[in-house]
């Protein structure tokens, strides 16, 4: 590590640093690294001080306090609003808050839910080494519903002898060390901590990191406008820092939702002890028992949530998610599959839940789920899409792809012409509209049926499968306004109108004229001419379609 904590033990000395006490030393020197903040820190102010912000957001308020405020009169902070409480317990590995035991149990006493913070040195040991000493004084977790996730405060240096704000470390190493810390904690409380910062800090000393967007966010922004600028990866906070002037004593924070939220928060939403009229959920054990039957999942990052459409329940893990109903089960959901699901809206959307796990081992190393309103297909040449709807019985199978179509390639699009839809696949495409149906078109067909305009050409909708199998190795397909036929050597030509009925008439391409091997071609409005194999169809309203075979 770059410095020695024996001799920084000194510099930190009987009180040490506190939530944003780093941006003191900000304001005051600067760092080109970092926009100064707007304001003095003040988070040392003792109890009393008279610079006080009387401005407060709504929401449920709470207080962190350190070893800066010794004895606290928590009876006076609750009766000014506040219901919850941060207690700073370590930094680094050298120091342990003194006045730590009876700021967090007198904040309890008063009926405040309370948590313990640490305030991090990244460069002097790993982050394992001080997420164990949090934990070893006081720092732990339990999901007693009053109890709040163990704290991370990683914020701008306070020690000039430790070099700029980032603590001379790069935007990989301080990542690195963030993750030790955070996976130590898991795996000793089986909770992620929460993690307190800035936007600029956090932007800057770990270069805009995404990577801890599933830990709930501590954010620091002094005005009375609102929380401002989110570090990357949260599109939210969990607790507002909004004041370093709170009344009586300490920094105050908002939680931006209701107390019985806070509560569930502290609980890791997990199930709590249910009244006897109001037993928990079976989705609880049935969770618990797909998550230890599926790979991949990793550590949880939630507890079961319940609540969602249709009773549903949920948890989180590293990598992915189970979702339960009583008609489903618990299913997990991971990997490529999942993002797609997403997309549709969850269990919210046209698929709803899934009702089967992740089967893989199809062709090309595909895999797909069901769900109750269709599927998601996943390859690693087309990526992962839903079939639901009218494409997906014309396109097969739930474990199709490895038929001619392929996998699909994009979601269902709808809105075209008279109601229609449409799937790409890999080797085509399947179209539906009311009425018809839903058929697939792909090869020449389908470049020939592109040509007239698709559903809004001469020919509209398809109204049959591609069918193969005629003469010289042909094919056809028909349409509502016509057919398409195609044969090898010469290509792929719609047929309609009166020149159809009367290439029909000479039994297709069984007869004299064989195959078309042009379009009609109208040169004017009053006619047309298509070529075949054994001659031509000329149509005019006055002769109407009349057929010459060549010599």
């Amino acid at each position: 590590m770059a410095a020695n904590e024996k001799s920084l033990a000194a510099e930190i000395g009987t009180d040490g640093a506190s939530l944003g006490q780093g941006l003191r030393r900000i304001a005051v020197s600067g760092d080109a690294q970092l926009e100064p903040p707007t304001g003095d820190r003040g988070s040392d102010l003792p109890q009393g001080s008279a610079a006080i912000n009387p401005w407060k957001p709504s929401g449920v308020l709470g207080v962190d306090v350190s070893s800066h405020q010794l004895t606290v009169d928590w009876r006076a902070a609750w009766n000014n609003g506040a219901r919850f409480a941060y207690v700073k317990a370590t930094e680094a590995t050298s120091y342990v808050n003194p006045y730590f035991n009876p700021q967090y149990r007198g904040s309890e006493s008063v009926g405040m839910l309370r948590g313990a913070y640490h305030f991090a040195i990244p460069n002097v040991s790993t982050g394992a080494q001080q997420a164990n000493y949090l934990i070893n004084n006081g720092g732990g977790w339990s999901p007693d519903g009053k109890t709040l996730p163990p704290l991370l405060d990683v914020e701008y240096n306070p020690y000039p002898s430790l070099g700029n704000s980032c603590y001379n470390m790069s935007a990989t190493q301080m990542v690195n060390w963030i993750k030790d810390f955070s996976r130590t904690v898991y795996n000793r409380t089986g909770r992620l901590p929460m993690i307190y910062t800035t936007a600029d800090w956090w932007n800057t000393c770990t270069g805009s990191s995404r990577a801890f967007a599933d830990h709930p966010l501590h954010i620091a922004s002094y005005n009375n406008s609102g929380a401002g600028r989110m570090p990357a990866g949260w599109t939210g906070y969990d607790v507002w820092q909004y004041t370093e002037h709170g009344p009586v004593v300490g920094d105050w924070n908002q939680w931006p939702a209701s107390i019985n939220a806070l509560q569930a928060f502290a609980r890791n939403n997990a199930a709590s002890p249910a009244p006897p009229t109001t037993p928990a959920s079976p989705g609880v054990s049935a969770i618990a028992a797909a998550a230890s039957r599926t790979p991949g999942l990793g550590a949880t990052t939630t507890g079961v949530v319940c609540g969602l459409v249709r009773g549903g329940c949920y948890q989180k893990f590293q990598g992915g998610d189970i979702r339960w109903t009583s008609a489903t089960g618990a299913q997990p959901t991971k990997g490529g599959i999942r993002p797609a699901w997403g997309t549709t809206g969850y269990e919210n959307g046209r698929l709803g839940y899934p009702t089967r796990a992740e089967e893989c081992g199809l062709t090309g190393g595909g895999c797909y789920q069901r769900y109750e309103g269709g599927d998601i297909h996943w390859a690693p040449a087309s990526g992962a899409h839903p079939t639901s709807g009218g494409s997906r019985p014309a396109w097969g199978h739930p474990g199709s792809g490895t038929g001619r179509l392929g996998y699909p390639t994009g979601s269902e699009v709808c809105g075209l012409a008279g109601g229609g839809c449409y799937q790409k696949f890999q080797g085509g495409d399947i179209h539906w509209a009311p009425g018809v149906g839903a058929h697939p078109t792909r090869a020449g067909i389908r470049t020939a049926w592109a040509n007239t305009g698709y559903e809004r050409g001469s020919l509209r909708y398809p109204t049959g499968p591609e069918v193969c199998g005629l003469v010289k190795g042909g094919c056809y397909q028909n349409f509502q306004g016509g057919a398409i036929t195609w044969a090898p050597g010469v290509g792929a030509h719609p047929t309609k109108g009166a020149i159809r009925t009367a290439w029909a008439n000479t039994g297709y391409e069984t007869g004299r004229l064989g195959y078309p091997t042009s379009s009609e071609n109208c040169t004017t409005t009053t006619r047309c001419t298509q070529t075949y194999e054994g001659g031509t169809i000329t149509w005019t309203p006055t002769t109407g379609a009349t057929p010459r075979y060549n010599r």
